[in-house]
């Protein structure tokens, strides 16, 4: 039999969870909605499977670049208002970035085709903890609470 895994230090109440999505909703899409002319998304939803995948998937690609993978970082962003798009177009979303630090120094003749911000290649800073993995692709496409509203 398995043990069951410790409880989060980082969970939190569900009254404070529906605190906090009531201040967005009042604070922050009430203020996007007037600007967009249109409601928002508010939440974005990934299925376990998709989540556990992409960690795996971050873990091995960034082991093979040699990167300790230590954590994700979740950017928000918004869908170009294009037809491509469909009805994401102009919506805002949440992607997913690898985070980590070098720990074996960059080979001379690799190329990097993403960057979301300077990716340190120094493995004694220490300041490079939690730095975004430039060289391995972020997540996006989840499914996203968009109008109606998600009401948590």
């Amino acid at each position: 039999m398995k043990n069951e895994p410790g409880r989060p230090a980082q969970l939190i109440t569900k009254k404070f969870a529906k605190e906090l999505h009531s201040n967005f909703m009042k604070y922050r899409a009430s203020i996007i909605a007037k600007y967009i002319k249109k409601e928002d998304a508010n939440a974005v939803w990934f299925s376990i499977e998709e989540l556990e995948n992409y960690i795996h998937y971050i873990k091995s690609k960034g082991a093979k670049k040699g990167f300790a993978v230590n954590g994700i970082r979740f950017y928000f962003g918004v869908y170009p208002n294009e037809k491509k798009y469909a009805d994401k177009a102009g919506l805002m979303t949440l992607f997913l970035t690898a985070t980590g630090k070098r720990i074996r120094p960059v080979a001379l003749n690799s190329v990097q085709t993403f960057a979301l911000t300077r990716e340190n290649n120094d493995p004694d800073d220490q300041n490079n903890d939690n730095e975004d993995i430039q060289s391995i692709e972020p997540m996006n496409y989840g499914s996203i609470g968009r109008p109606p509203s998600l009401l948590y």
